[in-house]
């Protein structure tokens, strides 16, 4: 299995960011939806420190490997609320508490039920693969201070989604016919929330439909990593669209 200390996956350049459109960073406007966007990202962090810890109570041999996973969580908590600081910007936790709900409470149910490969599903590669196509989108659109923020967490964000690529990948023959249920459950989520969170997102500029097409190459190209063939693969992609 990966370790720690094998290389994450480069960040993907984007020298059209400099050149991009920028919002408003002052504007009423862009901080009303800030508050929504940014609390989205330090729950996300806090929901994968906790994950990473719970993990770690079913694969007792692996917790100290998962505890510095849910260390980094905490560190890029920590760098999202100083973005809101920088802007003036108080997050709004209920909503995004309410946000993870569902995913939250899938998680925690198929924790109860010892089941890993669920787990992982949630929060290595669903929310991971989430977060990592959301901060490159963002990237392009944020402020000096929250660019520089956010290119440091992808780079671990990769990690995070290796390492459960790599269980899942060793796992595979036992695991196989739990993930793709897990996947037909919990995919539908991130499409709902990607619904849910489409306005504030377009007010920072970042495009619903772009994000949701990076979404999908990220969750697509996990799960070709995880040994599942294209037939597989299709199946379990349809599940955020029907």
């Amino acid at each position: 299995m990966q370790t720690l200390d094998s290389p994450a996956v480069g960040l993907i350049d984007s020298p059209e960011a400099s050149l991009a459109e920028l919002p408003d960073f002052t504007s009423e406007s862009y901080k009303d939806a800030y508050s929504r966007i940014n609390a989205i990202v330090i729950e996300g962090e806090q929901e994968a420190h906790d994950n990473y810890i719970a993990i770690g109570t079913l694969i007792p041999d692996r917790a100290e490997e998962l505890k510095k996973l849910a260390q980094m969580e905490m560190k890029h908590m920590r760098g999202f609320t100083a973005c809101g600081k920088n802007l003036g910007v108080q997050a709004d936790m209920d909503f995004a508490k309410n946000f993870f709900s569902k995913l939250h409470g899938n998680f925690q149910s198929a924790l109860s039920e010892g089941k890993i490969t669920t787990c992982f599903l949630i929060q290595a590669i669903l929310i991971e693969a989430f977060a990592i196509s959301a901060y490159h989108v963002y990237i392009r659109v944020a402020d000096p201070f929250a660019r520089k923020i956010t290119e440091g967490v992808v780079k671990d964000e990769y990690l995070h989604l290796n390492y459960g690529q790599e269980w899942l990948k060793a796992n595979l023959s036992e695991c196989k016919e739990e993930l793709i249920q897990a996947n037909k459950t919990n995919l539908p989520i991130i499409r709902s929330m990607l619904d849910q969170v489409a306005e504030d997102a377009q007010v920072l500029y970042m495009d619903k439909e772009e994000l949701m097409e990076e979404f999908m190459i990220a969750y697509q190209d996990s799960l070709t990593e995880i040994g599942l063939d294209n037939r597989d693969i299709a199946r379990m992609a349809l599940a955020a669209v029907i």
